[in-house]
């Protein structure tokens, strides 16, 4: 749920820090084929026999102790519920670091074999980095797949392995849409692109009309971003099939199609290649400088902290379509609760990660104490969350918005096993092109090969579309 006006952001608060952490799209892994072995204590396998009801009720009358790793801010909250209805069990909550330093802390850890938690915060691009190292349990045979209903399909999806596993709940997610500034739209006659041929048209037109003013920021330092459009596109970036084999397609005829476009209007100047999250940045959305923000559900609110100044007038809309009869968008962010495969008490971990995300209380709380978008069908069909209408956005209903854009979302966008690398090609060649206003399709060929290189000295089986 927004935020209201008076309770917007200020500064660098846990919120919007972890917002920060979920635009970077990197994790740090170094991960290579030999590590793949993983290890079996207390762990699950994929044939693993389904738990009776009987061995659930006695473990979660057991007095035991889990630790969680997440770095939700006060979810404490959410927690108290789960142990009030299972109160032999108590959940040691640790902030272990924020994405990145946190898998760093987790992978050395399982390395070393002692010193992981039994559950932990894991974001949704994450996941592959640590199933290929069998560190996650399978919650198949903790009723998990009974759940799968609950969430929006495209969010099971992304936690869900190619033999059917489930490797973890999902628990806020990040649908792309669009904010704009209504009055900047008004002021020169532009209407809200549906297509991104409209989109275009208005970028020149509105750069025209103000040199000062661009339709939107499309930020070189943003892969998360990137990906998200990417997605909505219907790409195929990355395609594992099995733990060893992968077809990467970062060049492909859709990755063209996006980089010709984007990169035709960064040459254009027409569009801002800003990096993000720094200072200028958010002088530019309270100046008055981009017209549109490119963001995803949890925007919002972040928005409504970080441009008081421009206070009444955004609005959003869903992404503009490359085919307006087949509406599409991507997602970018948006985490899960995964329980590690080493944990002694493998039954209580998985019940609670089912229980902090499915139960309608706990999931209910996430959007309301740390304004979360939620995974769940019923809170984004829920018109206590659907109806708020906050100030910031001139009273329009802006969770109703992202909630239909949710259902858009293509559920096949898969992520590779070394994000991190990714990433920082990504940077290094397609986000340089747009800072420096050169060749972005050529760009994609240059992360293309670097890209495919790096699979290949790792051990994978690499193919390229």
């Amino acid at each position: 749920m927004l935020r209201s006006t008076s309770a917007a952001m200020s500064g660098p608060s846990p919120m919007s820090r972890r917002l920060f952490l979920t635009t970077t799209g990197a994790v740090s892994l170094g991960v290579t084929l030999a590590a793949c072995g993983g290890s079996d204590s207390g762990g699950s396998s994929a044939s693993a026999k389904q738990v009776s009801q009987a061995d659930i009720d006695k473990a979660m009358k057991t007095p035991t102790e889990l630790t969680f790793w997440t770095w939700v801010p006060n979810i404490d909250k959410e927690v108290a519920l789960f142990e009030a209805k299972y109160p032999a069990v108590k959940v040691k909550v640790v902030n272990a670091g924020q994405g990145t330093p946190q898998y760093t802390k987790l992978r050395t850890a399982l390395k070393a074999g002692s010193g992981a938690p039994d559950m932990v915060q894991i974001e949704f691009q994450a996941i592959p980095t640590f199933t290929i190292t069998n560190s996650l349990l399978d919650l198949r045979p903790y009723g998990a797949s009974a759940l799968k209903d609950k969430f929006v399909d495209w969010t099971w999806q992304q936690v869900s392995g190619s033999k059917g596993e489930v490797w973890a709940i999902p628990q806020d997610t990040g649908p792309l849409g669009m904010l704009y500034r209504k009055d900047i739209f008004d002021k020169h006659g532009i209407q809200v692109p549906t297509t991104w041929d409209e989109f275009a048209a208005a970028a020149r037109k509105l750069h025209k009309a103000d040199p000062d003013v661009y339709l939107t920021n499309l930020a070189s330092s943003q892969v998360a971003a990137w990906h998200g459009l990417l997605w909505q596109a219907g790409a195929k970036p990355y395609v594992m099939s099995g733990k060893s084999d992968i077809t990467i397609g970062v060049d492909d005829a859709v990755s063209r199609k996006l980089g010709a476009y984007w990169g035709g209007l960064a040459q254009e100047g027409v569009v801002s290649t800003d990096p993000d999250f720094t200072d200028g940045w958010y002088a530019g959305f309270n100046k008055g400088k981009y017209a549109t923000w490119i963001t995803a559900a949890w925007g919002p609110a972040f928005l409504s902290g970080s441009a008081k100044a421009t206070a009444g007038k955004w609005r959003a809309a869903p992404l503009p379509q490359w085919d307006a009869s087949k509406p599409s968008s991507g997602n970018w962010g948006g985490s899960t609760t995964a329980v590690i495969r080493s944990t002694k008490n493998p039954i209580a971990a998985a019940m609670f990660a089912q229980f902090l995300n499915s139960d309608p209380a706990s999931a209910k709380m996430f959007a309301t104490e740390q304004f979360f978008f939620p995974a769940t069908k019923a809170l984004l069909a829920d018109p206590t969350f659907t109806g708020d209408a906050p100030a910031f956005y001139g009273g329009q209903k802006v969770n109703q918005v992202f909630a239909d854009i949710s259902s858009t979302v293509n559920s096949s966008f898969q992520w590779p096993p070394f994000l991190d690398q990714a990433a920082t090609d990504w940077t290094e060649t397609v986000g340089k092109s747009l800072a420096d206003r050169t060749d972005t399709v050529r760009a994609l060929g240059s992360w293309q090969t670097r890209l495919t290189t790096y699979a290949k000295n790792q051990g994978f089986t690499v193919k390229t579309t």
